[in-house]
């Protein structure tokens, strides 16, 4: 499994047009993605924090690549005042 972690800080006019468009784009991750498992996202007022499961890395890719991600991410880059990303690979025992 392959966990990606989103921290926004989205700009405070911006907020509540953001989250629509993060929540379609989560929905149609979980619908149309073979190999994203969990999509789940939270706030905390413009902090928006992203927990994304998916199969590996390459089902990662995959969604950086879909149709739906480019239109939110196009359309989201300018509401966004700060953005940190990070990946996490699962640890087998």
């Amino acid at each position: 499994m392959y966990a990606v972690v989103v921290n926004f800080r989205i700009k405070p006019n911006q907020i509540n047009d953001f989250l629509p468009l993060m929540r379609d784009n989560a929905a149609t991750s979980l619908k149309e993605e073979t190999g994203c498992r969990t999509f789940d996202i939270w706030r905390n007022g413009t902090d928006v924090f992203l927990y994304e499961i998916y199969d590996d890395a390459a089902a990662f890719q995959d969604h950086l690549g879909s149709d739906h991600f480019k239109t939110f991410d196009a359309a989201v880059a300018e509401m966004i005042a700060q953005k940190e990303v990070r990946i996490y690979e699962e640890v087998v025992q």
